[in-house]
């Protein structure tokens, strides 16, 4: 007689709390009169982002955020949305990465970044009650306000390199991610804020400091959790961005995208907007103390 696969099994209390904070999430956007949309997971164009590969499908594409769509319908007139859907990324695996994960992304117009990081907390504040988080055998204190450090401070703080000479060299990434990033939500969550003008992404610059984006990046114990923008709603602006990261793509011999041009024409109609995309898995491994993000999903790529 067969046994049952174990490993599947034992993720059962693991995958209740994943359906009750999926549950408490929706809760939590309704309440506040957000419109929960679902958008196609099959596009004909992706923002070209030279660090981010799709997966094709066809002549398209799966989608690497709703992000596109979800500013379109900003610019049609909605107010405030919400949406929780499968994404895909090209070769993206690893302790904290899936090729296919879950993302939470939302978008309110009239606002900026700052109204994104008052709701990053009292989402938190909900999913968490207590207000503690214990990772590792360590309280990470969720209690608000949470600290905010801009990229240069960090950099200054925790790197090698300081951030001019990082970006001169062309070792941002690669610095962030191996000596910045580990530092950042041991103890308390932390926003990194003023994302260098050349990261800036559909973010737009910071109208009193056009050297830096209105960007951040929130992390807690080390894990970069979420990444949000004050939308920029210039479309040549945009363009001119997406042709720079199409030729960085192309230079690194890279597949070439078409540029999203749906998108781009109908953003000249967008109002004033902030938008952010949380990892819902990383979120899960965070609430349930999981070293790895195969913990957190049912199925990962490997067990099928």
């Amino acid at each position: 007689m067969s046994e049952p696969n174990w490993a599947l099994a034992r993720k059962r209390q693991t995958l209740a709390e994943r359906a009750r904070v999926v549950k408490d999430i929706r809760s939590f956007f309704v309440n506040r009169g957000y419109l929960e949309i679902e958008t196609p997971h099959r596009i004909p164009a992706n923002a070209p982002e030279p660090h981010i590969d799709a997966i094709v499908s066809g002549a398209w594409a799966l989608h690497t955020s709703p992000e596109l769509a979800m500013k379109r319908l900003l610019a049609a007139g909605y107010e405030q949305l919400f949406q929780i859907c499968r994404v895909w990324r090209d070769s993206e695996r690893g302790q904290y990465h899936l090729p296919e994960f879950t993302l939470l992304e939302w978008y309110r117009t009239d606002v900026d970044y700052n109204a994104l990081m008052t709701e990053c907390m009292e989402l938190l504040f909900v999913l968490v009650p207590e207000g503690k988080l214990c990772r590792k055998g360590r309280t990470i204190d969720l209690a608000m306000p949470w600290k905010r450090l801009t990229v240069a401070e960090a950099f200054s703080q925790y790197a090698s390199t300081e951030l001019d000479e990082a970006l001169a060299t062309d070792r941002f990434e690669e610095i962030l991610t191996a000596e910045v990033e580990p530092q950042l939500g041991k103890d308390r969550p932390t926003f990194l804020t003023e994302y260098p003008a050349s990261m800036a992404a559909l973010a737009r610059l910071k109208p009193e400091d056009t050297q830096v984006a209105e960007r951040f990046e929130l992390y807690i114990d080390g894990l970069e959790l979420a990444n949000a923008f004050s939308e920029l709603t210039d479309p040549d602006e945009q363009r001119s961005r997406f042709e720079a990261d199409e030729d960085t793509r192309r230079s690194a011999g890279k597949t070439p995208y078409p540029l999203p041009e749906k998108f781009l024409t109908e953003m000249a109609t967008m109002p004033e907007a902030a938008g952010i995309a949380l990892g819902l898995d990383r979120l899960i491994m965070l609430l349930t103390d999981a070293e790895k993000i195969d913990d957190v999903v049912a199925f990962t790529p490997d067990d099928l």
